[in-house]
């Protein structure tokens, strides 16, 4: 069992940043991928980000060139650099751990989450 906690999410003004991070413990020798996804009221949980072990990062085309995913696999934590943050970023933001296996990520753990509001 793996276990996720989340922190750095808050309230922002359009075009502001905000940095997440997670860190896993617990069972997290078979982590071989973390990743960031995110609910918005109403909506399907989305992937935002992702990073695997080997370094292949994926991102959602709605975030990139904003969104930067950092990992470091010794301490079992990732982070979520948000940049340019806009309205529709608002959201509650979830850690996931999991692995990339033929050129996929596949998450079987996510944590609490943690609110992104972002203010027009």
């Amino acid at each position: 069992q793996v276990q996720l906690v989340e922190s750095g999410g808050g309230l922002v003004q359009t075009g502001g940043s905000l940095r997440l991070s997670c860190a896993a413990s617990g069972s997290s020798f078979s982590i071989k991928a973390m990743g960031w996804y995110r609910q918005a009221p109403g909506k399907q949980r989305e992937l935002v980000a992702a990073k695997s072990s080997g370094g292949t990062t994926h991102y959602a085309d709605s975030v990139k060139g904003r969104f930067t995913i950092s990992s470091d696999n010794a301490k079992n934590t990732v982070n979520l650099q948000m940049n340019s943050l806009k309205p529709e970023d608002t959201a509650v933001y979830y850690c996931a751990v999991g692995s990339y296996i033929n050129y996929d990520f596949h998450f079987g753990s996510w944590g609490q989450g943690t609110q992104v509001t972002v203010s027009s």
